[in-house]
């Protein structure tokens, strides 16, 4: 495909884009999420194409509607199984958005519902016996009490406990409980009971290969109005209950069983506090009940993903290095850890292949976007298979710089470079989100590549508090947002800049989230950029730390002293900077409030009309729909265009 799309923001949204990708248990099947908008471009529908293993045949669509498909995995015979709000047969159309549980026969014919809930149906796990286990979101009272509600006009929700709500969405009056049944009839019953907010949304979950058991992370209170997540075992007979894996000051997340049924690896989170950024380790434990081992407690990387080889003898990890996120493979019995992926890419949704040969994932790069792949568990050898849709060719190069920070730490960077522009070309400084985050993927929601399209060249560091560097490169700005991560990226700007082919006069920066936190650090501490945007970014920190969907978090890093030194609102005054804002109303993990106040700040110490507020009252903390996300990156490149190359202002067309 053709760098085109790049020059034009609205044909860009119509790329078709791959999330997600499942293995059938024999290896023969693999089936990946093909997204693009839908007919009236207002939002994104996914739909379902299966890719050949063996890299031979061509990928052939699967399911097709106006709803969309979600992969929910693979019956032991290879059918695959699906989730969907699309209409079921009988009924005249389900506009509640609850998804059903499909199965689509592998030997052919017409998908057909397994299972319906009132509450919907995610998180759907299917043991080698046929035991299925789900999720389901039921009121606490259960029975009736939904159509209750909405015959009443109710919307209200009573909360007894934290958090109320998360990313894009309140939490309640339902919660989620566990169902389970047999693939045979597909009747599914309550496991659990209402258990409030223990279990997620997401399906943390794994059902053990016999299907007599559930592995579940668990959310439990913790004091000062926080919650950790320990792991339990939910017998699926009887309900019965006991902890698995149960620390204060530890969370326990991605449970995966051997395929022996044995142990189980997961993740370990270890708290972070003021002084200390805690980590993230793979671990072991009996499934029978026994200590817990570490394996990778002396790795200096953040593993996560993990998933058995069949022989039981390692776990296959992703965890981010140096810029890139490859993949990796980790001893059971010693934790010795071995780089399989040797290339420039960040690897997700990796499955291993029965056989042990194979580990099946999504590659992407800066420059590419995820396409699947098959890596050989001997060689290491990095195989593309047939994709569902073209190759996407970007509208420049990718480099890489590198630079050295005022305490001597090496810092690096991606420069995305114009091809057949102005030379030298004016740069754009690219503040990655998080901050515990690493400049390694393909964006959809933020692609440089729409600016490089224009002729900008795009830096995108990895400063202070990065991941993929090692403990000591996150302690350099623990607690310390606005100084050292700051002075890092001026650091690799300024040796950016020394290249012939960048402009130094000609110079912007931009953000989402801790990235936009940053971008409004920057316009109130330098005036050396011509225009700043920001996005999704916090500003007043003391205000933004207790209206957050999970404040308790930051505020184990962030004490009362460092969100008054650390607060960019501070700094008002100084800011002579053009800005763009850009916030959604719906962003619960950055509350419109910051953006407001910004907002304000900015317009109450001007009047030149320098400033311009983006503001999405359907979006949440990233843009989700088709057109709005055409509007965000031409209102960007408009509002660059004009403060950085002296272009007339032109508001884009579809904003009036």
């Amino acid at each position: 495909m053709s760098a085109d799309a790049f020059h034009d923001p609205d044909a860009y949204v119509r790329l078709p884009r791959l999330a997600g990708l499942w293995l059938s248990p024999d290896g023969r099947r693999l089936v990946v999420g093909v997204g693009t908008p839908d007919r009236e471009g207002i939002r994104f529908r996914t739909a379902l194409w299966e890719v050949d293993p063996a890299g031979q045949r061509p990928a052939r669509q699967l399911t097709r509607s106006d709803k969309g498909e979600s992969g929910a995995g693979f019956t032991p015979a290879g059918d695959l199984l699906f989730t969907s709000a699309r209409p079921t047969p009988g009924d005249s159309g389900d506009d509640d958005g609850k998804a059903a549980l499909w199965l689509q026969p592998a030997v052919g014919g017409d998908a057909y519902v397994l299972a319906k809930l009132p509450g919907g149906i995610h998180g759907v796990r299917v043991s080698p016996v046929g035991t299925l286990v789900a999720g389901s979101a039921v009121l606490p009272a259960g029975g009736s009490g939904r159509e209750q509600r909405k015959a009443a006009g109710v919307s209200a929700i009573l909360h007894e406990e934290f958090p109320v709500r998360f990313w894009d969405h309140d939490l309640g009056p339902d919660r989620p409980r566990l169902v389970a049944g047999s693939l045979d009839d597909g009747v599914l019953r309550d496991v659990t009971g209402h258990v409030g907010r223990a279990l997620d949304t997401g399906g943390d979950w794994e059902v053990t290969p016999d299907g007599r058991n559930v592995v579940a992370a668990w959310q439990l209170a913790a004091p000062g109005g926080a919650q950790r997540s320990a792991l339990a075992v939910i017998d699926v007979a009887t309900g019965e209950r006991r902890m698995l894996a149960d620390d204060p000051g530890y969370d326990y997340v991605s449970p995966r069983v051997s395929p022996d049924g044995a142990q189980v690896a997961f993740v370990v989170r270890q708290w972070s506090s003021a002084d200390d950024p805690g980590g993230i380790r793979l671990a072991l434990a009996p499934l029978d009940g026994g200590p817990v081992t570490s394996l990778t407690g002396d790795w200096d990387r953040w593993p996560h993903s993990p998933r058995w080889t069949p022989d039981g003898t390692a776990l296959i990890v992703a965890a981010d290095d140096n810029g890139r996120c490859p993949l990796w493979r980790v001893e059971a019995t010693t934790g010795e850890v071995t780089r399989l992926t040797a290339d420039d890419a960040a690897y997700t949704d990796p499955h291993v292949s029965p056989d042990g040969r194979w580990v099946y994932a999504l590659r992407n790069t800066i420059a590419s976007p995820p396409h699947p792949v098959r890596v050989s568990l001997d060689s290491h050898e990095v195989e593309l298979l047939p994709s569902p849709v073209p190759a996407v060719r970007v509208p420049g190069n990718l480099e890489e710089v590198t630079a050295q920070a005022a305490d001597g730490t090496p810092l690096r960077a991606w420069l995305a470079l114009p091809t057949g522009a102005e030379t030298p070309a004016p740069l754009l400084l690219w503040v990655h989100g998080g901050p515990l985050a690493s400049w390694n993927i393909w964006k959809w929601n933020s692609n440089p590549w729409l600016a490089v399209a224009r002729g900008y060249a795009v830096l995108m560091p990895d400063p202070a508090l990065s991941t993929g560097y090692g403990d000591a490169f996150l302690r350099r700005g623990w607690g310390a947002w606005g100084e050292t991560p700051y002075h890092d990226l001026m650091a690799i700007t300024d040796a950016a800049l020394t290249r012939p082919d960048l402009d130094p006069s000609r110079t912007a920066a931009a953000g989402a989230s801790y990235g936009g936190y940053m971008a409004n650090w920057i316009a109130g501490h330098t005036n050396r950029f011509a225009a700043i945007v920001t996005h999704a970014s916090l500003w007043a920190l003391d205000q933004m730390m207790t209206t957050t969907d999970f404040p308790y978090y930051w505020l184990r890093e962030m004490t009362p002293a460092r969100i008054e030194a650390n607060s960019p609102h501070h700094f008002a005054d100084a800011i002579t900077t053009p800005m763009l804002v850009i916030h959604g109303d719906n962003d619960y993990r950055v509350p419109i409030g910051e953006a407001l106040r910004l907002w304000w700040d900015l317009l109450s110490r001007s009047s030149d009309g320098r400033h311009k507020f983006l503001y999405y009252p359907d979006e949440a903390h990233g843009v989700a729909k088709p057109g709005n996300l055409a509007v965000w990156h031409a209102t960007m490149l408009a509002f660059l265009d004009h403060h950085v190359r002296g272009e007339q202002w032109q508001r884009p067309p579809l904003l009036g």
